[in-house]
């Protein structure tokens, strides 16, 4: 009896799911029935206007779910902090702590009851306000009125403000117990200086003490404005239904101004060592130097060049030959991270304290040979196999489109960068890899940051 009460339940509950779902495709709002022309072969069409106020828009249709991504951002990261480090990350952390006529409690019961998930975070080019929601219309109606809200009209409450502040200084703590979080601050402020890009987003113990409401306020004010924001959209409505969100959420934004141009960074003339003490078993090295913008002439050269020398984990030089042949670190890599202005080159690994000599200077070794004389056939055929095989798995969702979306809009990137993405790939050569490393990477200017046991490593105090 009670195995047939059991599954007799389990129909009910399987007749009542089939219910939702038919109610919830029914009553979606109208869809694109095919991508506009030019979507290329990933399939990604965007398409873009200004809302009425200014605020650029970027949309792709995906009909496949009854769900819809979108993804604010604003010029408006750490590296617009000025004097006041952790400024950025800290306001933004406050938006949803209160907005409109709502407080925090009641925002977050509004995301709840319609299973819509919001996020915000702060980069050093950009601050990011995000929020997914199905497409019924009372659940996507409450979801996007609390999202424009927390766009338009954050409270900042004093009371939370100390609370969230609290929480910061205790992360900039966790901070000083991470050889790996150490290494890359100081990293940053050896490439950077006093450059924008230098300054910490998390901020610093002193300035965060500092921060009072009003800079909120202030930053909210100048920032979060129309003509500073790219409205990023994905998911299963029209064009026109696109085009009311992005004037629903730009349209209580004052139009304001674009943040200013940020300053030119000035690449390093010489070798620079950082080292930092710290009672850990491994050293985390970071080394490198200033890279590359978004929209960069040789991007799709250093990218490809990259994938070849660390990008790429196993089959990359790096782990090859620090990992696999010598055992020096089990992680190991090369990246390039362009921004807004030229972004940091950066090689890293752990290695155990006392291998730390062997490990540097054979990744130095690594480098300046892959500088003089680039890729060869072998290897730049299988980046390409590799880059272009599995960059579809890189826009399987969403969220990962509506990613790049965004960062499309923000950097002034062609509409078509998705859909031409594998073209620029395989028109890659050894010779244009080869040029753009010795022009843009100088193995004789590098910063090399060591955060580690220095005795163990036989390395001289730190700085």
């Amino acid at each position: 009896m009670l195995g047939s009460s059991r599954k007799s339940l389990y129909i009910v509950l399987g007749l009542l799911v089939l219910i939702v779902v038919f109610a919830l495709f029914k009553q979606r709002p109208a869809v694109v029935e095919q991508a506009p022309a030019g979507a290329g072969d990933n399939g990604v069409a965007v398409e873009s206007w200004n809302t009425q106020n200014g605020a650029t828009v970027l949309f792709v249709a995906a009909r496949e779910l009854p769900m819809v991504d979108v993804r604010v951002v604003f010029d408006a990261g750490s590296a617009r902090d000025g004097d006041a480090p952790g400024l950025a990350r800290l306001t933004n952390v406050m938006l949803s702590h209160g907005a409109g006529e709502w407080d925090t409690d009641t925002i977050a019961e509004r995301f709840d009851k319609t299973g819509a998930q919001y996020s915000a975070n702060a980069l050093r080019d950009m601050a990011v306000v995000s929020v997914r929601t199905l497409v019924d219309p009372p659940l996507f109606d409450t979801a996007i009125a609390t999202f424009a809200a927390i766009l338009q009209q954050p409270r900042f409450p004093a009371g939370e403000l100390d609370r969230e502040r609290r929480r910061a200084l205790v992360a900039l703590q966790n901070v000083r117990q991470s050889p790996g979080d150490l290494a890359e601050r100081a990293f940053y402020k050896a490439v950077f200086a006093t450059h924008p890009y230098g300054s910490p987003v998390l901020g610093e113990q002193d300035t965060v003490k500092a921060i009072e409401r009003d800079q909120l306020v202030e930053f909210h004010r100048r920032y979060f404005t129309a003509s500073n924001a790219v409205i990023a959209i994905v998911g299963d409505v029209d064009a026109a239904a696109a085009r009311a969100l992005g004037e629903t959420l730009a349209g209580g934004l004052p139009r304001g101004e674009p943040a200013p141009a940020l300053p030119t960074v000035i690449r390093l003339n010489g070798a620079k060592e950082v080292r930092e003490s710290h009672p850990s078993s491994q050293s985390h090295i970071m080394m490198g130097q200033t890279g590359m913008r978004r929209g960069d002439a040789d991007y799709f050269a250093l990218y490809v060049g990259n994938h070849i020398l660390g990008g790429s984990g196993f089959g990359s030089r790096i782990v090859e030959e620090i990992r696999e042949k010598r055992g020096l670190a089990y992680s190991s890599y090369s990246y390039f991270l362009p921004m807004r202005v030229d972004g940091p080159f950066i090689i890293g690994m752990q290695t155990r304290n006392d291998q730390v000599g062997e490990a540097l200077g054979l990744l130095r070794e690594i480098l300046t040979k892959f500088v003089e004389r680039g890729p060869d056939a072998d290897e730049l055929q299988r980046a390409k196999q590799n880059i272009t095989g599995g960059f579809p798995l890189r826009l399987d969702s969403n969220r990962d489109i509506v990613e790049y979306v965004a960062m499309i809009g923000f950097y002034k990137l062609p509409l078509d960068y998705l859909a031409t993405f594998n073209d620029h790939i395989n028109a890659v050569t050894a010779e244009q890899i080869q040029s753009a490393f010795a022009r843009r990477v100088n193995p004789d200017a590098l910063v090399t940051v060591t955060v580690g046991d220095l005795a163990k490593a036989g390395l001289a105090s730190p700085r």
